[in-house]
């Protein structure tokens, strides 16, 4: 009777330690994916706000066309930007370093050529007064503010995911399940240098 006892014991004892490590590897498996799935929402709202980006462009280009003719060579600049920035896309579900960095230089390449655009309008004071190119461009700076907010929101959540599946016992599940780390937006190079004004 005894010998009974303690086999149902040993029995119970084995199926709550069973039960508790099934639904401890059930809930981590499930906080990954949900954390996953949080960068790839973080990251559809990055794409977001670069495609309103995009579309704001020919309409600016357009716009300068009628008033800027010798600055051909600018605008030519900004549409080949364009162009190759919309080019370098990332699966959501690759977002590693490489690829991050390809998709930062061609955004940056895009950046550089609309400051380019803007700094030779300075000296166009009749398209400047133009209300549709004034909109234009408030609703481009806008949208550069709009991007840099979403770019620190989804360094956030990459940063959360990233911690998560990197801490001890969680890294041990991550890596059987294949979840990987996911990479940051960084400052562009030269971004630590202060820019030289000069009058």
């Amino acid at each position: 009777m005894f010998k009974n006892k303690a086999l149902w014991i040993t029995l119970a004892i084995i199926v709550v330690l069973l039960f508790a490590g099934y639904s401890w590897v059930k809930s981590t498996y499930n906080t990954m994916v949900t954390q996953d799935e949080g960068v790839k929402t973080a990251w559809s709202q990055v794409e977001n706000q670069y495609q309103r980006r995009m579309d704001l462009i020919p309409n600016l280009v357009n716009t300068v066309k009628g008033y800027a003719t010798h600055e051909k060579e600018t605008l030519e600049g900004v549409v080949s930007a364009r162009a190759e920035a919309t080019k370098t896309t990332i699966d959501p579900s690759n977002l590693n370093e490489e690829s991050m960095k390809k998709f930062q230089a061609a955004q940056g390449e895009l950046s550089s050529a609309l400051s380019r655009l803007m700094v030779v309008l300075e000296r166009y004071p009749d398209l400047k007064a133009n209300q549709n190119f004034s909109e234009l461009q408030a609703q481009l700076e806008g949208t550069e503010n709009r991007i840099s907010v979403e770019r620190k929101r989804f360094n956030e959540t990459a940063q959360t995911y990233n911690t998560y599946i990197r801490s001890f016992p969680t890294n041990i599940l991550a890596g059987m399940f294949g979840f990987q780390p996911k990479a940051y937006f960084s400052a562009e190079s030269g971004a630590e240098k202060a820019p030289k004004v000069e009058f």
